[in-house]
């Protein structure tokens, strides 16, 4: 490195994809949410696994999620030197329900007053899923 050029910058918020989980990090570049579901017991998971958690089956499969889930639990965090997360302080680290079943760690974004139970739904950052308040019928959240 030479005296003009500036030192890289770890980012602890963008994936690292490998073979495996690239479809998962593709479909969430276009704005779409994957999650895994087994063809031998039926069930959805979430983090993307080769074997399904449930009955070992290595049958699995990506399929298309809804986007919606409820707002499970968070933590508001103040402090996280990691970067880029400096930068965003506070933010809000949430675990979700998928409306499919499977849980999520995520963020919370434009939601000033969480609430166990809130009804949310995917959006994306950088092609990072993250969550916010659903969408109402009257197109208010």
């Amino acid at each position: 490195m030479d005296a003009t050029s500036a030192p890289t910058v770890r980012r602890y918020d963008l994936p690292e994809p490998d073979a495996f989980t690239r479809p998962y990090w593709e479909a969430a570049a276009e704005g779409r949410l994957l999650l895994r579901r087994c063809r031998a017991c039926g069930g959805a998971h979430h983090y993307p696994r080769e074997f399904c958690p449930h009955c070992w089956s290595e049958d699995v499969t990506w399929e298309p999620a809804t986007g919606r889930a409820a707002l499970y639990t968070w933590s508001v965090v103040h402090r996280n030197d990691l970067p880029p997360f400096g930068d965003r302080v506070p933010y809000v680290a949430a675990v979700v329900d998928l409306a499919e079943g499977p849980r999520m760690m995520t963020e919370l974004v434009d939601t000033p007053e969480p609430s166990a139970g809130l009804e949310l739904e995917v959006a994306f950052r950088a092609g990072v899923p993250v969550f916010r308040p659903a969408t109402r019928r009257d197109g208010s959240r």
